[in-house]
């Protein structure tokens, strides 16, 4: 499987690391006339991701599930305009995408920065589990409906905020549903951020002949986002990163990504001077990320161990695979031409 993965998946050097933050990663850069979505860039490292490019001068374009939270998070930054969409809901998807091309304006950057995790079983209306239908399907939607005005940029990319959690669960393309399994939250987390990879790895290819490039990438450990509203305190407990009463311990607090730090991977993602002939990768701490041959020992208590990329993630024919069988799920082709 190695010798099907990225080859040019292996570290850059490229001057920023893992306490790195968004705005320091920012400096020196103008968007000036570039059009960025993000999805989700109205809380957590998205509001972060937000306020770094609208720092830099780009024009930003935030569509929401929650409107009026966005707007309020969103208040006071400049050259921001908020749109409504839910990522689980295919027909919101398309109503958005058609409202942008009929604007007949360029893409330069698409930011699938939304997602869920720790969550119940639950299923979309076409009974698409939750974590698959909101973290990988959603954006694989979004970017094929977006297509046409990325192509117009001319130097576009396509970041998707994957996770660590890629290692929990490669792909099951027998049941990806969980329909004859048993279900288990993280199992369904980790095949969603596996399939943000394999997306990157299969986009990247097609786009590339448009200077359409793609990254997939892990904003850290991170503290103080609401990602986890939903997770079970005993498994932390477990693991030791929270005491007996359900609290984080200090010392593993002081070991995690502040927000800003948190945002600075997708910044450098999304601007990076260093990526501009590389992609289809999978990067971490503000660079492109290790393959994880078994050589890492990962400690949850321990956050700079929890690093590395799976090479069942960046697998050339699992991405192949998976873009056949996402357009299957979906009921339409990826037009990429």
């Amino acid at each position: 499987m190695i010798q099907n993965t990225q080859p040019l998946q292996h570290p850059v050097q490229s001057g920023f690391n893992a306490e790195s933050t968004a705005q320091e990663v920012i400096k020196g850069i103008d968007l000036t006339g570039k059009t960025v979505i993000i999805t989700g860039g109205y809380a957590g490292i998205g509001l972060e991701t937000t306020k770094a490019l609208a720092s830099a001068g780009a024009k930003l374009i935030v569509p929401a599930r929650d409107i009026e939270k966005a707007g309020k998070n969103l208040a006071g930054i400049k050259n921001i305009e908020l749109e409504k969409m839910d990522l689980i809901d295919p027909a919101s998807i398309d109503d958005f995408s058609q409202r942008f091309l009929t604007s007949g304006r360029k893409l330069d950057l698409l930011i699938n920065n939304a997602g869920i995790m720790w969550v119940p079983l639950r299923r979309d209306s076409r009974g698409i589990e939750s974590q698959l239908a909101t973290n990988y399907l959603g954006q694989f939607h979004l970017t094929a409906r977006l297509w046409p005005a990325l192509k117009r940029s001319g130097n576009a990319r396509v970041i998707s905020v994957s996770s660590y959690g890629h290692q929990m669960s490669e792909f099951n393309f027998e049941d990806p549903n969980f329909q004859q399994r048993e279900y288990q939250t993280l199992l369904g987390y980790g095949q969603s951020k596996t399939a943000c990879n394999l997306f990157a790895a299969a986009l990247d290819e097609r786009g590339k002949k448009f200077n359409i490039r793609a990254y997939s990438l892990h904003p850290g450990s991170i503290y103080g986002t609401d990602l986890g509203r939903e997770e079970p305190i005993d498994l932390f407990i477990q693991i030791g990163t929270h005491d007996k009463n359900g609290k984080i311990k200090p010392e593993v607090e002081a070991k995690l990504k502040t927000i800003p730090q948190g945002a600075a991977t997708t910044v450098w993602c999304a601007t990076s001077p260093a990526l501009q002939n590389i992609g289809g990768i999978y990067c971490e701490n503000c660079d492109i990320a290790e393959i994880d041959l078994g050589h890492i020992e990962h400690r949850f208590d321990e956050p700079a161990t929890i690093r590395g990329v799976q090479p069942y993630s960046i697998d050339r024919d699992n991405a192949e695979r998976l873009w056949t069988l996402s357009e299957e799920m979906l009921g339409f082709k990826f037009d990429t031409e």
